[in-house]
Parts: structure tokens; C-alpha cells; sequence
């Protein structure tokens, strides 16, 4: 949509309905759908084929990849990433026969969360800040802060860092490090994963903004 007066820009193929939230800077492309009522923050990033419910809350930088379908009663915050076709829903047990519209369950997407390429989320739970969802898992419960979960049904085989690199074995003292930025991670007692040297709200460093390792190559 070569419109000069909106502050984001909308593929030709795709629809938005009216009334609807969009921010600044944020891009929707082709056969995308976003409904009434829908709040999209500013500088996401909504790929080919992503429809967006009537309701639904996205936060600020959001990248959402190709064929996801975001359901009424699911908030997204800040800075998460939804890979390729992963599947959000909101009712536990759809009946075509049966209307549970008024029962929809809610799913929130924690700041900086990824969800992995087909990775299938049960509606119902919390993606925690910074979670990783592998790919192809199905979540059926809460995820922790910074946890790494795989498989079907998807269960803690880790923690990964802010940059989205495995967290090696902790240190005497209980820390482990980024083998990325070199930030490091402690468990709190409460079992919370913590960063210790940049707080979750804040932004990344310059410096750090741009990956440098690939994740084969941090696994080594």
C-alpha cells in the first residue's frame, strides 16, 4: 500500500480491517490479515500469510515468519520472534458443534521469546521472557524465563542466553556465560534464571546488535 500518510507499510495483497492499531515503521506483506480491533506495535515485522484476530495485543518489534495465524486472547510482547509456521490456538477442546467463543483461552509471549519453525503452543499457557521454543515442540504448559524446551510435549533440555546461545555448565559460583556476548547468567534461589549484567527491559548494546557466531559454531 504506497499510501504517504500511514507510518507503516501494507503489501497490496494484504487486508486490514478497521478499526485497528498499527505503529510506526512496522511492514505486513503479501495475503496477510490483520482484523478489527487488532494492536500492533511499531517496527514488527509480519511476513506472507500471517493473520492477526480481532483483540490480539503485539508489542514493539515483533518478527512473525510466514503461515502463522494469531488467535483472539493472545498477548505478544516486545521483541519476540514466531518462526515459520508455528501454531498458537485458543480453545483446549475445539468442537465445530459446540460454540466456546465466549471461553477462549489466553497465551502470552513473554519479551524476547522465540518460538521455533512448526513449534505448536496449547493454548492456555506463559512463554516466559526470553524462552526458547525449539522447533517442531508442543508446549502444554508454562515456559520459564531464558528456558530451552524440545519435543513432543515440550519439557526443559536447557537455558539459553538473551542472544539465543546455549548456556554452558554453571561455574562455582553458580554463573554461566554467554559464549556470544559474555553476559552472564545466574539462577536465583526462587529458581529464576537472571542475567547479571543487563536488565531484561533494557535494550541491547549497540555493539551486540548484530550477531556474530553462528549457532553450530557456539555449540562446539
Amino acid at each position: 500500500m504506497s499510501n504517504p500518510t500511514l507510518a507503516y507499510f501494507v503489501h497490496e495483497s494484504a487486508y486490514i480491517d478497521q478499526p485497528c492499531s498499527i505503529g510506526a515503521g512496522t511492514k505486513i506483506w503479501h495475503f496477510s490479515h490483520v482484523m478489527k480491533n487488532a494492536s500492533i506495535g511499531a517496527q514488527c515485522n509480519l511476513g506472507q500469510n500471517v493473520n492477526v484476530a480481532g483483540d490480539v495485543i503485539i508489542g514493539n518489534n515483533v518478527k512473525i515468519q510466514n503461515n502463522v495465524s494469531v488467535y483472539k486472547g493472545t498477548v505478544i510482547e516486545d521483541d519476540a520472534f514466531l518462526g515459520p509456521s508455528c501454531v498458537l490456538t485458543n480453545v483446549a477442546n475445539p468442537r465445530s458443534q459446540v460454540n466456546r467463543h465466549q471461553l477462549y483461552e489466553a497465551t502470552r509471549i513473554r519479551r524476547g521469546a522465540t518460538i521455533g519453525a512448526n513449534a505448536t503452543i496449547v493454548c492456555g499457557v506463559i512463554v516466559g521472557r526470553y524462552a526458547f521454543i525449539g522447533a517442531g515442540a508442543v508446549v502444554t504448559r508454562d515456559v520459564a524465563d531464558y528456558a530451552l524446551v524440545t519435543g513432543n510435549p515440550a519439557r526443559q533440555s536447557g537455558w539459553m542466553s538473551r542472544h539465543g546461545a546455549k548456556l554452558g555448565k554453571p561455574d562455582a559460583q553458580g554463573v554461566m556465560v554467554c559464549p556470544e556476548s559474555g553476559f552472564r547468567y545466574w539462577q536465583e534461589p526462587t529458581g529464576r534464571m537472571a542475567c547479571l549484567d543487563l536488565d531484561e527491559d533494557d535494550p541491547l548494546p549497540e555493539n551486540l546488535k548484530t550477531g556474530s557466531k553462528r549457532y553450530r559454531d557456539l555449540r562446539k
